[in-house]
């Protein structure tokens, strides 16, 4: 669907990074940027993935979230299986632009574990490390 050269180089725009006001996300050398989803009434953090150029540019097209799984290899989008979609209401670039945050409105459990967010359980150290499930 897209190729490379969807989006500007990030290495060959003429003014800063941080005070560009172009879209020019820096993929890895593994072609993938980490994206964090949000929750657009409360701001809660609910779930980390990747996405590649095709993801990106499939989001910016649908306005739901497309990701690229790193197991099986292939784009997915959120919720096609599981009916849990995340409608896209934001998308913002973080400073340098290497990560992405997509600000969404959640249908349904975003994790895989049917908890709203992946991000349930706190690391506590008191008396060795251990996880507490805290949702």
């Amino acid at each position: 669907m897209t190729d490379r050269t969807s989006f500007p180089d990030p290495a060959a725009l003429d003014e800063p990074i941080e005070e560009t006001a172009r879209f020019a996300p820096k993929f890895g050398p593994d072609g993938l940027i980490p994206a964090v989803a949000t929750d657009a009434g409360d701001g809660r953090l609910l779930m980390l993935a990747w996405m590649n150029e095709e993801a990106v540019a499939r989001t910016i097209e649908t306005g739901e979230a497309h990701y690229w799984s790193r197991s099986r290899q292939e784009l997915w989008r959120k919720g096609a299986t599981s009916g849990h979609t995340q409608r896209v209401v934001e998308i913002r670039i973080d400073c340098d632009q290497d990560a992405i945050e997509l600000v969404v409105e959640q249908t349904g459990a975003a994790c895989h574990t049917q908890r709203r967010s992946c991000f349930y359980r706190v690391v506590e150290s008191k008396d060795g490390l251990k996880l507490s499930f805290k949702e």
